[in-house]
């Protein structure tokens, strides 16, 4: 369905939810050719997508209301592909310099 990624490698970061790892999820990761990157069990601190990524486009979809799972996929694919490498990146970046300052901890003291 992406034939922009069939060349290139992607690489993709889950938490360990049970969801994520059972076999069928697993069979499409290999399926697809996406290398897995590990995330330590009970590490709430190293999601990065709840961090940077899942706020921004919940607030992007503000006031917003989908009738069809499609409109919500067609939406959500639209806003993921207009952001620039940049806002991974950076993103990242601010991600790596907040566990920095908390010395590894996920909750500020």
């Amino acid at each position: 369905k992406r034939p922009h990624l069939a060349k290139k490698k992607v690489l993709f970061h889950q938490d360990n939810a049970w969801v994520h790892t059972c076999p069928a999820p697993m069979a499409k990761f290999n399926e697809f050719r996406y290398e897995l990157l590990p995330h330590p069990t009970y590490s709430p601190d190293l999601a990065p997508c709840d961090y940077f990524l899942f706020p921004n486009l919940k607030k992007s979809f503000g006031g917003k209301r989908f009738t069809t799972r499609e409109q919500l996929i067609a939406e959500t694919e639209a806003y993921l592909e207009g952001l620039d490498k940049s806002y991974y990146s950076d993103g990242l970046k601010k991600l790596e310099n907040r566990w920095i300052e908390l010395k590894g901890d996920y909750v500020e003291k």
